[in-house]
């Protein structure tokens, strides 16, 4: 955090709109303007969190908002007029108990809100024995045995949100099924993901299981990755289900290594990559937003408290945005920007140093921006890597043949062209621009602009005149190939130019592949 000096509107801006000049194509010619207008106003309503007396009045407005919603049994929909739903019903006593846990004192002090609260939990503990009977009349039928795994992601996610309230004692009618279900997590644990491991570790924890927890948080350090810039981290499968969300995987796991095994160190690391994630992404889940900030907020080291800047030497200038004559830094974010031209700039320059006198996490990138010829371009390594590949297609007797072209290679009017791109990314990343430049003498065969899916890669294809623009809503971690068709019309020597990509959203991620010359005769 900052203190506050500069209050330039634009620190409220969202990022896509941010460094126009430092990205190749402008926010209004890419499909996210209102994306960037939506992300803007969400910056905006942050500043409303600082108004106390609000606060108390909206807080004091939601929770008669969900007495109001909440059902007869005790359950809440998940909109107005919907019947009981009792992931939703979890999902609300789980957002209780994490303020409850963060200290907020009207959870427990407010007569209303705890009636509020013991009928919901007493409504989940009769969903789970009606789940429990079902799993008792199929044994009964001999279609499954009550020994095996039935641990489903549901009971793992009650265990988990029950275990916030546990002076709420258990209804008796559902005693059975409690049982039940906690001896398939301390049996059956294994065979979850990362995310209902993690649940079960800080359930059984609560519910006083010393064994499990452990062997859970154990079987979780040996698969985790590690990296000085990403920090501690897991893979986690791909998948839309709630479950298997990577933000809200990571925010669970911080709180399982802070509350089970009280390991300082990793939650640190932890954040690390939960703050790199939103260098690149967009959180635009109410549900991702609310667990990262419940798990930046719980424990560690209080990134927040501090308002000291970063120290940043270029060549033999200081550069910091804590001196009164210093580099205007925008309020809330303590981003800065600062710039030289031409003549300014001297050879001791490429000489960077920077020191962060606190704890946390700071990003930013240097920029070196010139002219010169596009064939003379050799490729870039960053976190995102391109190659490009010119192939020329011809008819053969088992079909299409590809013969690679090089800078000798001797193309015709006529001849047919595939473009092969492979993009390399290490991160997820979103609203990804990737221009690719054609020669002269190439007329692309796709004219019509429109959504595309390609070997596990979708993206929006825009064809112009002197380039190909694909447009990555999400660019999830991996490595993608994917190819379109041009065809060859005029006679000449021509530079085909340079494949661009850049993250609209982080533009200090960015890359090109090398430039190449084109012969085409009669």
């Amino acid at each position: 955090m900052t203190n506050g000096k500069n209050t330039d509107p634009k620190a409220l801006a969202s990022n896509l709109e941010k460094n126009a000049e430092l990205k190749s194509l402008l926010l209004e010619e890419t499909p996210w303007v209102l994306d960037a207008q939506d992300e803007t106003e969400r910056k905006k309503r942050v500043a409303l969190l600082f108004d106390l007396n609000r606060i108390a009045h909206e807080q004091e407005n939601a929770l008669t908002k969900l007495a109001r919603m909440q059902g007869s049994t005790g359950g809440w929909p998940w909109f107005e007029g919907m019947p009981e739903n009792p992931y939703i019903t979890q999902h609300i006593v789980a957002g209780l108990g994490h303020l409850d846990h963060l200290g907020i004192p009207k959870i427990r002090q407010d007569d209303n809100v705890r009636s509020m609260i013991t009928q919901a939990v007493l409504y989940t503990d009769r969903q789970l024995k009606k789940q429990y009977d079902d799993l008792k009349r199929q044994a009964k039928q001999k279609q499954l045995r009550l020994s095996d795994n039935q641990l489903s992601y549901h009971a793992s996610h009650y265990l988990y949100a029950r275990s916030f309230f546990k002076d709420i004692p258990v209804d008796k009618n559902a005693q059975e099924a409690f049982t039940y279900f906690k001896g398939q997590a301390k049996t059956h644990w294994l065979s979850g993901n990362i995310y209902q491991q993690g649940m079960l570790a800080l359930a059984l924890s609560r519910w006083e299981d010393k064994k499990v927890p452990l062997a859970i948080v154990k079987s979780l350090r040996e698969r985790a990755l590690t990296s000085a810039e990403m920090g501690m981290y897991w893979k986690t499968e791909a998948g839309w289900y709630w479950y298997q969300a990577p933000i809200e995987t990571q925010a669970l796991l911080i709180e399982v290594f802070d509350e089970v095994a009280n390991d300082a160190k990793a939650v640190e690391e932890m954040k690390v990559w939960l703050l790199k994630q939103k260098q690149t992404q967009d959180w635009r889940t109410t549900k991702a937003t609310t667990e990262a900030c419940y798990a930046l907020l719980l424990k560690g080291t209080d990134w927040l408290a501090s308002d000291a800047g970063v120290e940043i030497r270029v060549g033999d200038r200081l550069i910091d945005s804590n001196q009164p004559d210093g580099t205007p830094f925008e309020a809330g974010t303590g981003y800065f920007k600062t710039s030289w031209t031409g003549s300014d700039i001297q050879p001791s320059m490429g000489t960077v140093t920077i020191h962060k006198p606190d704890a946390g996490v700071s990003w930013g990138a240097l920029y070196w921006q010139y002219f010169e010829q596009l064939d003379k371009i050799t490729p870039s390594t960053t976190p995102l890597q391109l190659q490009k590949a010119l192939f020329l297609q011809k008819a053969g007797p088992a079909g299409p043949v590809l013969t690679p072209i090089r800078e000798k290679t001797m193309l015709h009017p006529g001849d047919l062209i595939k473009v092969r791109i492979e993009l390399r990314v290490d991160r997820a990343m979103e609203y990804v621009h990737l221009k690719d430049m054609r020669a002269a003498g190439f007329e692309p065969i796709n004219v019509l602009s429109g959504y595309h899916y390609q070997d596990g890669l979708g993206y929006y294809e825009s064809t112009r005149d002197a380039a190909t623009h694909f447009f990555f809503d999400y660019l999830p971690k991996g490595t993608f190939v994917f190819e379109y068709p041009l065809r060859v019309t005029h006679e000449g020597n021509f530079s085909n130019g340079i494949t661009h990509i850049q993250s609209m959203y982080a533009p200090e991620f960015s890359s090109h592949s090398e430039g190449i010359r084109i012969n085409v005769g009669k």
